[in-house]
């Protein structure tokens, strides 16, 4: 048994939206840990791509079917054994002003943001109230605790604030039982999306790092560990915690 309390060695995980960005950052550094890392991914170009790099599995899945999360869980559990971690990072955003906002928009975001979120958690919170153990994280947003400023966002918005207490009352409720449950919230992180708004919105972006104390985006590798520690066993005495990556962001 390893003495690193950051391995992963022997565990099975799961990451939702891994064929890209944040995901396959989040992916690469739970498998550089030792970890059997299993990419559910609904993009079928990107998603076996990445399981490749990362020396994973592909599964094909679309997280707003919780019927198709159970059968992955399942999957995974019969395949490997175990489901160990499972990090839930699959979402999206839309900038619309909420009076014009329509009740489809509306629905889309907080499906795939929140509810897809639980369904998640739900499905392999079983198998490892099963188990006695696991560690589930989620992946929220500093949105859930600020309005961000000058984009309206506010399904965004709501969607992750309802992730990060989400996540405090799955720990409360499983904790006796093995369960830890915490998320992350990212700042401003430089995927391929926020990038093409640097060029497309070059007034939200100025705004941004203006705001930002460190000055600059996050990279998605520098989530990786973040994840790796809530994960492991170096995180043990953590549930229930929302850990804010944001380069100081929310401090002003």
């Amino acid at each position: 048994m390893s003495t690193d309390p950051f391995s992963l060695h022997g565990t099975t995980a799961l990451v939702t939206g891994a064929g890209r960005g944040i995901g396959f950052q989040i992916a690469r550094a739970l498998s550089n840990q030792g970890a059997r890392v299993v990419v559910g991914e609904i993009d079928h170009d990107n998603g076996p791509r990445a399981a490749e790099e990362i020396d994973g599995e592909f599964v094909p899945l679309d997280v707003t079917d919780s019927g198709r999360i159970a059968e992955t869980v399942e999957y995974i559990v019969s395949t490997y054994g175990a489901l160990d971690v499972s990090v839930h990072n699959a979402g999206m955003v839309r900038n619309e002003p909420a009076e014009s906002m329509s009740d489809e928009s509306w629905r889309e975001v907080l499906g795939l943001n929140l509810d897809a979120v639980f369904y998640c958690c739900r499905e392999t919170g079983k198998a490892m109230l099963r188990q006695g153990s696991g560690s589930i994280v989620n992946i929220a947003s500093m949105s859930g605790i600020i309005s961000n400023h000058p984009q309206a966002q506010v399904s965004y918005n709501a969607s992750k604030a309802g992730v990060i207490t989400l996540t405090k009352s799955l720990a409360g409720e499983w904790a006796s039982r093995g369960v830890r449950v915490n998320s992350i919230s990212p700042g401003y992180i430089g995927t391929d999306l926020l990038k093409q708004v640097e060029q497309t919105q070059p007034e939200w972006f100025g705004a941004w790092m203006e705001q930002t104390p460190m000055g600059r985006v996050g990279e998605p590798h520098e989530l990786g560990p973040l994840a790796v520690f809530l994960a492991s066993e170096a995180s043990s005495f953590m549930t229930g915690s929302n850990v804010v990556a944001d380069g100081g962001f929310t401090s002003w």
